[in-house]
């Protein structure tokens, strides 16, 4: 099972594979750094989580996401993948609209939406790493 991350510098996006489905699993706040990276292994340990496929954007906020990469990896002793996550947001905003989910859900989970088409990338792409 794959974990992937939407990292953000206020929510952290969270989605699972299942086989070589992706699918949202939680939103987390990114407070506090060290019990971010905490929680995240911890549900690595209870998930089984075999890889972490980070989502890596353009700009200012890339070098941030790779500093909170390099924590993850030296904390779960996972690899750790990096995909581009241009356009993530806006195209997880569509499907949501699409998908006529409630404003309200779409705000809260947006960030797990954006991980889920990060990670669904990863495995359309990398189809010998899916079991």
């Amino acid at each position: 099972m794959f974990l992937g991350i939407d990292y953000g510098p206020k929510n952290i996006g969270l989605a699972l594979s299942y086989g070589k489905i992706a699918s949202p699993y939680k939103v987390l706040k990114a407070k506090n750094l060290i019990l971010l990276i905490q929680k995240i292994k911890k549900i690595c340990q209870s998930q089984k989580i075999e890889k972490i496929i980070i989502g890596l954007p353009e700009g200012i906020l890339a070098k941030e996401t790779k500093k909170f990469a390099h924590l993850i990896k030296e904390k779960t002793s996972l690899p750790t993948t990096f995909v581009d996550e241009t356009l993530t947001s806006q195209e997880s905003l569509q499907k949501t609209l699409e998908a006529k989910i409630p404003l309200k859900k779409r705000k809260t989970l947006s960030h797990a939406f954006a991980a889920t088409l990060i990670l669904q990338n990863y495995l359309d792409n990398n189809p010998r790493q899916t079991k």
